[in-house]
């Protein structure tokens, strides 16, 4: 039996047939994000929500989760209407389990995308963001696999953004195929989602299968290129 929220979410879709753009957030916040770097993720996701809402077009168009990943791996935010999605508050402790935080994060895409297809809404190109400042704990091969494979037949667009010097970048390689993993300048969280929540607005503003060009020279902000 559908829940309640499911209910409500598909006739919010059927009164707002916009084409959506799924947007899934994957992030570390295991031990080592202790402190000052879960602080300013935490301020970077919430400027992300934030700005998305205050955009004319996002705010109907673009969807988000949000996955953190240490010891266990929790979906912090479903997929849903961005003015009733709660900003999570993301807490630092344990290890890293990004393999299964993948995993959880392709699986929860699959159904948002078959319930856009189920009730006929148009969408883009589903986007995910990995950001991790270690290397994985757990078996991360197959989502990879999976991830490459969504990549390669246009499925999917990986952002792979490692944090801090220790961060594996040829782990995160691993999952995209097509662009290589940027480092994070210092803590610029903000610079990052503000760069992010902005090409979300320009996608929501083209046509759904329209190939729409990233502001690279915004990377500058944020990654050290």
């Amino acid at each position: 039996m559908a829940s309640l929220n499911m209910i409500l979410d598909q006739n919010e879709m059927v009164e707002n047939p916009t084409p959506r753009v799924p947007v899934s957030l994957v992030l570390d916040v295991s031990g080592s994000m202790l402190g000052a770097p879960i602080e300013e993720l935490n301020r970077g996701v919430e400027l992300f929500f934030k700005s998305l809402k205050d955009d004319d077009v996002a705010r109907y168009s673009a969807e988000v989760s949000v996955i953190s990943f240490s010891n266990e791996v929790t979906q912090e935010v479903d997929f849903g209407p961005l003015e009733k999605c709660d900003i999570p508050e993301l807490k630092a402790i344990g290890k890293t389990r990004m393999g299964g935080a993948v995993s959880l994060a392709l699986e929860s895409l699959e159904k948002r995308k078959e319930l856009y297809r189920t009730l006929g809404v148009d969408y883009y190109q589903p986007w995910m963001v990995i950001m991790t400042d270690g290397k994985p704990n757990d078996d991360w091969q197959l989502a990879a696999a999976k991830t490459s494979a969504l990549v390669d037949k246009g499925k999917l667009t990986v952002f792979p953004i490692a944090i801090g010097d220790n961060a594996c970048t040829d782990t995160l390689k691993e999952f995209s195929p097509a662009r290589n993993p940027l480092r994070l300048k210092d803590l610029n969280f903000q610079e990052f989602f503000r760069w992010l929540s902005s090409s979300v607005s320009k996608v929501s503003q083209s046509i759904p299968g329209e190939k729409v060009e990233l502001d690279l020279k915004g990377l500058e902000g944020w990654a050290s290129l």
